[in-house]
């Protein structure tokens, strides 16, 4: 592969509704400005971008790489980073009880969720343990009129809370027990609104990730199936791509705009993949409110890893013009 300019580009859109591979990119390279431009507007446009057979990327030239795009932030809020490498959260699935087979948006409990990450395959299983993204502004284009209506007023409640850690397994070894005990050491609770503003593109998004534990102003119980009928709306075929992971793929999925899912089907096999996230902007509801902080300090996890360096912050990111629909 080679470094070529933003004009040559080779984009091949995956689905009607999300995700796009990008072709001839070595990303391990000093790309030019254009070309970080022109993968920033795809990124933007499609929701999840994929580069095949990146096999020079390694941490280090992964976290480069993820600066271009704005501010790494530390591997997470409550778990430990990869050994001499901050930014970078080792998701070895055979040796740790850390799972992502549910749908999910990443670290949804803080009032900065992250921006987008960027996930690298290390090893895999010989079958099995593809990622699906889906499309959360279609998902919300397809509530009905009156469904909009309410969801657009809703907010919600995320926390980081025992109950609410579906990040780890439900085996009770003490592993397990002790990433549990450490995910939920530090408590972080944040009332978001059910439907956040693009800061790009404008659109309307459904934040519904799993650490949601009510409505602002609704008991649990009342709450439940609502959510659960606005989730439903989330992992329609028609609106999620899957990729079957090849050794050396990239994957850089904007987490404001998706849902993923990791699927589980690859026995006790090995799967290790590492990822960098980039720190985000507090969302905003249709009516301009901000996310609102209950417990916890997110400042530590979005910008102790900030460089003079890095690239736009993305609370004063540019504007992208929305996908047509």
């Amino acid at each position: 592969m080679t470094t070529v300019s933003a004009g040559e580009l080779e984009i091949i859109r995956l689905t009607g509704n999300i995700g796009a591979e990008i072709r001839g990119l070595d990303l391990a390279s000093d790309l030019p400005q254009d070309t970080i431009t022109a993968i920033r507007t795809a990124l933007v446009t499609h929701k999840v971008i994929f580069f095949r057979s990146q096999h020079a990327l390694d941490g280090p030239a992964q976290e480069h790489l993820a600066r271009r795009f704005g501010t790494p932030t530390t591997a997470y809020p409550t778990l430990p980073s990869l050994g001499g490498a901050p930014a970078i959260l080792d998701l070895d699935y055979q040796n740790s009880p850390l799972r992502a087979d549910f749908w999910h948006a990443d670290v949804t409990f803080i009032q900065r969720p992250p921006l987008g990450s960027l996930l690298r395959a290390v090893s895999l299983p010989p079958y099995g343990g593809d990622t699906v993204w889906a499309n959360t502004a279609t998902a919300y284009t397809a509530l009905p009129k009156e469904l909009r209506s309410l969801a657009d007023d809703l907010w919600a409640v995320h926390a980081n809370t025992p109950d609410n850690a579906p990040t780890l397994s439900s085996d009770d070894s003490p592993q397990a027990r002790t990433m549990r005990e450490t995910f939920t050491a530090r408590s972080f609770i944040t009332e978001h609104p059910v439907v956040r503003v693009h800061p790009e593109t404008g659109e309307r998004l459904l934040l519904l990730s799993k650490f949601i534990r009510r409505f602002v102003g609704w008991t649990t119980e009342d709450s439940q199936p609502l959510l659960t009928l606005l989730r439903s709306y989330i992992p329609v075929p028609e609106r999620v791509v899957r990729w079957r992971w090849a050794a050396g793929d990239v994957a850089f999925w904007d987490n404001r705009a998706t849902e993923h899912y990791a699927v589980r089907d690859y026995d006790p096999h090995p799967r290790r993949m590492q990822r960098i996230t980039l720190a985000g902007d507090v969302p905003v509801s249709v009516q301009g409110e901000r996310s609102r902080v209950v417990a916890g300090d997110d400042t530590h996890f979005t910008t102790s890893l900030a460089c003079p360096h890095d690239g736009e912050p993305a609370d004063r990111a540019r504007s992208v013009s929305p996908p047509a629909t």
